[in-house]
């Protein structure tokens, strides 16, 4: 398993974890369906919801060949969806194409793998609080339907049940 840490600026509560060769900002807003609220996924894109609105946030990002697991104790909300890479290289990228950080390749190069979002602290952002942290991995599965695994912030509930 291949892990990097980094901080990471959001803006409007988004950052983008976005295959090489693919644009960041997809059609998310076209999207009627949202099953797990915080991440939206589309071939070769992701949108990642993180509670602040603007700043700097950690990100820790496992590039996986198997589950490594969820970290059910280390973070209040927890989802899985199924994600699509046309190259297998893949980096996080900051809103209004800002920095973009390199990840480890894929090890099963293009195809289909899974993405496991933690989140921690995601309510305490929202009133500029220390303590959040945001935990992806990534490892190779063939697509099977979006899942929360754990679910216990209002923003997450928020994100799940907009409007």
């Amino acid at each position: 398993m291949q892990v990097k840490q980094m901080d990471v600026e959001v803006d409007y509560s988004q950052v983008y974890l976005v295959d090489e060769g693919c644009e960041a900002y997809g059609h998310f807003a076209d999207m009627p369906s949202r099953p797990v609220g915080i991440i939206r996924v589309e071939k070769g894109n992701a949108l990642l919801i993180v509670g602040l609105q603007w700043g700097e946030v950690e990100f820790t990002v496992a590039v996986a060949d198997r589950d490594p697991g969820a970290d059910l104790d280390g973070y209040e909300d927890i989802v899985e969806i199924s994600y699509e890479s046309p190259s297998g290289r893949l980096s996080l990228q900051e809103w209004g194409g800002g920095k973009t950080h390199p990840l480890p390749p894929l090890p099963a190069g293009p195809g289909t793998y899974r993405l496991r979002y933690h989140v921690r602290g995601m309510d305490e952002e929202v009133s500029l609080e220390i303590g959040s942290h945001y935990f992806i991995q990534i490892w190779p599965e063939p697509p099977c339907d979006p899942v929360v695994l754990k679910s216990t912030s209002s923003s997450f509930q928020y994100w799940l049940n907009p409007g």
